[in-house]
Parts: structure tokens; C-alpha cells; sequence
């Protein structure tokens, strides 16, 4: 009975960091609303596109807005001195509608969505442009093989440390397990994820700043010491709870924080 609820306390953890890494990384849309000629706007502009074709930018407009408000596309490559691009969005119904122009893999844009209406014109974001990132077609296979590995090793990480604390519990099976899994998924389906994507296969440290391959090394060591910590024997207990905690800690950072950026 025991061990059903640490493993049920380790799905809750998992599934929570989950969401939380997901909803505060950079590439998740900027969700919001504005109110505009007095009518409440809610819009989700994107943060992350494909190369293969350009970015289609939607705002729906509430019926009493529809066909009175023009909309516009202000853009520029993100971190240049290129100057700003502004195009003119479509009326299609209640939404207006335009498009980014697409990137190369790992090229970022930053843009503004302006509405008018006559003499009125105000900005979804204010002056905090968005930025958008651009990136390969990743297979859907490999897509979804690395999130179920990298989401069991999680799991398996903080059950890990959960059974280092019970002592009627023995660890190293599932310490072996989540070292494994940080390997396949990390080292293997994500390097490849990342080359569908942006074109190399490794970016973080030493190579590069993207936090997401940083955090996946910082985790597979610490998981190597805590097997090397028992050498002939079961891992230590410390060392097994200090690798679930650092994984843990780990993976409060954002996904894709810093990650692969084409320098225009």
C-alpha cells in the first residue's frame, strides 16, 4: 500500500512540474486579453512555427468589432538592426488574419499585432514585442518517443528519490532505470529531435547556451554519480535523494530557456 501511494506522490510531482515547465517556456503562446472600443478582445499569438511555411497570426474579434477594426503585422528579425516590416492582416469573418514571413531553423522573429479603428489604434502586447521562433519539421514518431521517455525518466527520477527515504524500500533498480531512460531519451531521442529541428544534434554546454540539452547532461551526471556512489553495491541513499532533488530543481527551469537561436 505503501509503495502504491509513493508512486501515485511521484505522478503528481511529475505531472506538475510538467505543466509547469510547458506553460512558463518561451515557446508557449502568449495567452491574454485587451479591450478595445469598449469590447473585451482575447487573443493567443504564437511563439513557435515551422520553417516549412509561413506563421498564421489570428485575432477573432468579438461581432460588433467585425469588419470596423483593421489589424497589422509590425515585425523584424529578432536581436538586428533590420528595420521594422508592417503588413496589413485580412479580414476573413470576425478574425483578422495575417502571416509571418517564414525562417530558416532557428531563426526568431519579433513582432507587434496593431488594431485601428479611425482616429483608435492600440497594441495586444503594449511595447513588449513577441518573439517567435522558427524550427524544422520534427517527425511525430521520434516527437512523441521522446516525450514518453523523458517523461518516464522524470517519474522514475523523483520515485527514486522517494524510495531513498523509505528504507524498507531498495533503490537501485530504479536508479538504474532513470539513468537509462535520461540516456535513451536525452542522449539519443533528443539529439535527434534537435537536429530535426534546428540542425545540430548537440547545443548546450560546452558547444552552446540551450538550457534544454544543459539540463539533460546536468541530470544524466548526477544520476552516473549516484550509481557510482555504491560501485559493487546498492547506491547510496544520499546520493540517490541529492539526484532526485537536483533533477527536480532542474526541471522547474522553462523548456527550451536559451535554447538554439540563428545569430542573423
Amino acid at each position: 500500500m505503501r509503495k502504491v501511494l509513493l508512486w501515485l506522490l511521484a505522478i503528481i510531482i511529475t505531472l506538475s512540474s510538467a505543466v509547469y515547465q510547458r506553460m512558463t517556456g518561451p515557446t508557449y503562446p502568449v495567452r491574454s486579453r485587451t479591450v478595445f472600443l469598449g469590447q473585451e478582445i482575447k487573443y493567443r499569438l504564437p511563439r513557435s512555427a515551422e520553417s516549412t511555411g509561413n506563421c498564421r497570426i489570428i485575432v477573432s474579434l468579438p461581432d460588433k468589432l467585425a469588419g470596423q477594426v483593421q489589424g497589422f503585422l509590425q515585425f523584424k528579425r529578432h536581436k538586428s538592426d533590420s528595420p521594422w516590416n508592417i503588413l496589413a492582416m485580412k479580414q476573413e469573418g470576425s478574425q483578422l488574419v495575417g502571416y509571418l514571413p517564414k525562417q530558416p531553423p532557428a531563426g526568431k522573429l519579433e513582432y507587434l499585432v496593431h488594431l485601428v479603428s479611425g482616429s483608435e489604434e492600440t497594441s495586444l502586447t503594449g511595447e513588449k514585442p513577441v518573439v517567435i521562433r522558427f524550427k524544422g519539421r520534427v517527425s511525430p514518431t521520434i516527437l512523441i518517443a521522446h516525450v514518453i521517455v523523458m517523461f518516464l525518466a522524470m517519474l522514475l527520477a523523483v520515485r527514486s528519490g522517494l524510495a531513498a527515504l523509505n528504507r524498507q524500500e531498495d533503490p537501485t533498480r530504479l536508479t538504474r532505470w532513470t539513468a537509462v531512460l535520461f540516456f535513451i531519451g536525452g542522449f539519443i531521442l533528443g539529439a535527434v529531435v534537435q537536429k530535426m529541428a534546428f540542425g545540430v544534434y548537440w547545443s548546450g554546454f560546452p558547444l552552446g547556451t540551450d538550457l534544454t540539452d544543459t539540463k539533460t547532461l546536468l541530470a544524466m551526471l548526477a544520476w552516473i554519480a549516484a550509481l557510482a556512489s555504491g560501485r559493487r553495491t546498492s547506491p547510496k541513499r544520499g546520493w540517490v535523494l541529492a539526484a532526485s532533488v537536483i533533477t527536480l530543481l532542474i526541471y522547474l527551469i522553462p523548456h527550451s530557456l536559451f535554447g538554439s537561436e540563428l545569430k542573423w
